[in-house]
């Protein structure tokens, strides 16, 4: 199949499977003898492993670690549950993350008048100088 088809039937947009090819994430296509990539059900399959990782948050690097894991029939499965374990705390540390961005930016909502007037304590804060206007530099 061409790359069109491989991608949807991964659900990998073609252009990121160019990257993972030029990356190294994924070998590099079959090609033709006029030089087009061709799929098969095989590289579907690690293209749909690769979007699943993706879409757990997994960040490239360990998208390849699971992928090694994954080809490896004497893994334990020991390791493949502490890359999921990590994950999940990078995942913790993440949403804690946002979760104070949010609780700052609604703080900064509710103390603007969100009025006719310049004053602004949101492009204060962004300044760098809360309760001062904001200037540009």
């Amino acid at each position: 199949m061409t790359i069109g088809e491989a991608a949807r039937a991964s659900g990998v947009s073609a252009k990121m499977i160019r990257y993972y090819e030029e990356t190294g994430l994924i070998p590099a296509a079959g090609r033709t003898g006029s030089g087009y990539r061709t799929y098969g059900p095989k590289e579907v399959q690690i293209l749909r492993f690769v979007r699943r990782a993706r879409d757990l948050g997994f960040p490239m690097e360990k998208v390849a670690e699971l992928l090694a894991l994954w080809r490896d029939r004497d893994r334990a499965s020991a390791d493949v549950r502490h890359l999921a374990e990590a994950q999940i705390a990078a995942l913790d540390r993440r949403i804690r993350e946002m979760q104070e961005m949010q609780a700052t930016l609604s703080h900064l909502v509710r103390s603007c008048a969100g009025d006719d007037r310049p004053d602004c304590p949101i492009l204060d804060d962004l300044g760098g100088h809360p309760g001062e206007p904001a200037r540009p530099a």
